[in-house]
């Protein structure tokens, strides 16, 4: 199945932000494969201490960044399986300075969290690859804005390279 660009009914325009950087002739299903491969390769070239870095003060670490990447990867594509599959409650927001707050991320070491995109990202590939043809149209409510299943695959590609354009301009 060929999977169109979501149009601008199916997510609020903030979304936009993370969608428009997913080019519209991409295949999105290739293409979470191929971001999988780049990503890994830039988080790889990153040293245990270069991690640690912040670019400014009361920025985040690269790690909580990376923290950040991984839970709002988890945060797209659970909405998107709620709304595949047909639930209609909507789904809460999501606060990500709240989640980087309580992630402990520099914590941990740099790798586990290398680790942790590879198996979140797998998981993504898997759900989106095995979705039913019919399920990229639905639509629920989240942070009570409207998104598309369709919409909430885009953002999820989108985010990471927003991210990883921010790693490579600001950080490394």
């Amino acid at each position: 199945m060929n999977i169109l660009p979501p149009d601008r009914t199916e997510a609020d325009e903030y979304y936009f932000t993370y969608i428009d950087k997913v080019p519209r002739d991409a295949d999105i299903l290739r293409l979470f494969e191929t971001q999988l491969d780049e990503m890994t390769a830039l988080l790889n070239g990153i040293s245990d201490e270069k991690s640690m870095h912040r670019y400014a003060p009361g920025k985040w670490s690269i790690r909580e960044s990376v923290s950040h990447i991984n839970d709002t990867e988890r945060v797209f594509t659970y909405r998107a399986l709620w709304f595949a599959r047909g639930f209609d409650a909507p789904l809460p927001s999501f606060d990500q300075e709240i989640a980087v707050a309580g992630s402990s991320a520099d914590k941990r070491g740099w790798r586990t969290h290398v680790e942790e995109f590879r198996a979140i990202r797998g998981a993504t590939i898997q759900l989106f690859r095995h979705m039913p043809d019919e399920a990229w149209a639905r639509r629920g409510i989240a942070s009570g804005k409207e998104f598309t299943v369709r919409a909430l695959a885009y953002m999820t590609v989108g985010h990471a390279t927003h991210h990883s354009l921010i790693l490579r301009e600001r950080y490394l």
